[in-house]
């Protein structure tokens, strides 16, 4: 037989004496394990795993195959016969004639070729020596659904549920919001006389199971209490190699985040001095704003105002030849102030109020005439006048950007 064997029993194996804790929890890693293999997620998982077997040479896909070998053991009138998978040999008999340490040795003699490790012994009944009923039932009964089958067993069967071994076999298709299953059931007047003979032989089976043309239907009828575990010598093994798996894909998780996070502090980084460069230009783009308007001002201020050559020009045609100026000044406020002698010095405001540059022409203190030159010495303050740059003749203002140059 095959070493699938085809889908095995989906009742959680345990001993007798197990914690209450762990008789609480089996319900529901029973009810997970049926929903597993009811999945088509094993399946797959086979499908998927055959593939890459086949992809690897043949040493490798020998040692990979390595696992769980199931031998099939059953009643032939009052001889065992025992058919472990291989290549197709014809089963072998162990007769009851025999002492229970010559049926034991028989027994390791046909399965010479199998590590002990592995070996896994399913006692197979008739197919008339089981009950199979067919069940239609709503997916809610899958969480407690060997409570239900037992609950629903003398409903199903001609038998109570303390009258017989059952175990239940998930199909693979069902319709939406219900659950198809088979009910395998065997009376227990049938199976214990069965495991009686084996205990007292000393040969003790793993799963027992029924034959569906020839090949097994993949439940396990075997008494909870009387299934054996199994601790196979390279499971810790495999848990080391599955613990520095983990770590290695950790620390490559770990190192990747590492890297992420490296590359964000340096953009990071790169952003904070794009952001000071940023700030250093606003911070030139306000001075240059300010200083731009500094300059507008001023060249609104120099185009309001009067150069100092014109003021000068307009001066000098103005003042009559008798009269000179010894100081001109011009203020930054546009304030004007002259200091100079004429004969008649009080005919020189009514002279200025027709200049065009000044404005509010008086005398700043009194008249006096000069003893030396007999001229009235004066003193006379003005205003520049602001000029209407739009009405400015464009001649002038050339000029006046020529004189302020």
């Amino acid at each position: 037989m095959a070493r699938s064997g085809g889908r095995e029993s989906l009742t959680t194996m345990r001993e007798e004496g197990m914690p209450s804790l762990t008789q609480s929890l089996r319900p529901s890693i029973e009810s997970l394990s049926r929903a597993w293999h009811g999945s088509p997620l094993p399946g797959f998982l086979r499908w998927w795993g055959g593939e890459l077997r086949a992809s690897l040479p043949a040493r490798w896909r020998t040692a990979l195959d390595r696992g769980p070998q199931w031998c099939m053991f059953r009643l032939d009138g009052e001889d065992w016969l025992v058919t472990c998978p291989g290549d197709g040999t014809a089963p072998v008999r162990i007769g009851s004639a025999l002492t229970p340490a010559q049926q034991q040795a028989a027994l390791q003699d046909a399965c010479a070729g199998i590590d002990p490790h592995d070996l896994r012994l399913a006692l197979c009944l008739p197919a008339s020596a089981v009950l199979r009923r067919r069940l239609h039932l709503p997916m809610a009964a899958l969480p407690r659904l060997r409570q239900v089958l037992a609950y629903e067993m003398d409903r199903q069967t001609p038998f109570r549920a303390d009258q017989v071994h059952f175990d239940i076999r998930l199909l693979e298709k069902a319709a939406a919001g219900m659950l198809d299953v088979e009910l395998v059931a065997v009376p227990r007047s049938r199976l214990d006389p069965l495991l009686q003979r084996l205990d007292a032989t000393g040969l003790r089976v793993d799963a027992v199971d029924t034959l569906v043309d020839g090949q097994r239907l993949g439940v396990n009828l075997l008494p909870t209490g009387q299934r054996r575990r199994h601790r196979h010598p390279r499971q810790r093994l495999n848990l080391m190699l599955g613990g520095v798996l983990a770590a290695l894909v950790l620390l490559a998780m770990l190192q990747w985040l590492h890297n992420r996070q490296a590359v964000i502090d340096a953009m990071q980084a790169r952003v904070d001095t794009l952001h000071a460069k940023a700030r250093e230009v606003m911070q030139l783009r306000k001075r240059l704003d300010a200083s731009a308007g500094a300059e507008r001002f001023l060249a609104r201020q120099r185009a309001q105002s009067p150069t100092v050559l014109a003021v000068l020009e307009d001066l000098s045609k103005r003042l009559p030849a008798d009269t000179w100026l010894e100081r001109l000044t011009i203020g930054s406020d546009g304030s004007v102030g002259m200091q100079g002698q004429s004969p008649q010095a009080a005919r020189l405001v009514d002279v200025l109020k027709t200049s065009p540059y000044l404005a509010e022409p008086g005398f700043q203190g009194v008249i006096r005439t000069d003893p030396r030159t007999h001229k009235e010495r004066f003193y006379l303050t003005a205003h520049l006048r602001k000029q209407d740059t739009g009405k400015t003749d464009p001649e002038q203002a050339r000029k006046h950007e020529t004189a302020s140059r």
